[in-house]
């Protein structure tokens, strides 16, 4: 079993409008994480049903340290910075993982 460590982000956008644009940017670090962080395990973003305006992240490393390298990327920087744009507020919540099927054990 993989002992990851991981953040699930809700992320609640201003209208149609910015979803769109912050979808775009979020395409945009896809092809970052995939070209330049081996640890990080798993970047998956999901929309909500029932509500279009909302995005959630769920964000596996192979550990601690591969978060903090991943944060320090430039694409994830100028995600960082850039998603001001679009959210109205978000929330974090740090996970360890604990047990796992599949892909990730």
């Amino acid at each position: 079993m993989t002992s990851g460590f991981g953040l699930v982000v809700r992320f609640h956008l201003r209208d149609a409008e910015a979803a769109t644009a912050f979808d775009a940017l979020v395409e945009e670090t896809l092809k970052g994480i995939q070209a330049h962080e081996p640890g990080t395990l798993a970047y998956v973003v999901h929309t909500v049903e029932d509500e279009p305006n909302t995005r959630l992240f769920y964000e596996l490393y192979a550990d601690r340290e591969a978060f903090e390298q991943h944060e320090q990327q430039p694409h994830t920087r100028h995600f960082l910075a850039e998603r001001q744009k679009y959210v109205t507020d978000f929330d974090v919540t740090f996970v360890q993982s604990q047990g796992a099927a599949g892909a990730w054990k």
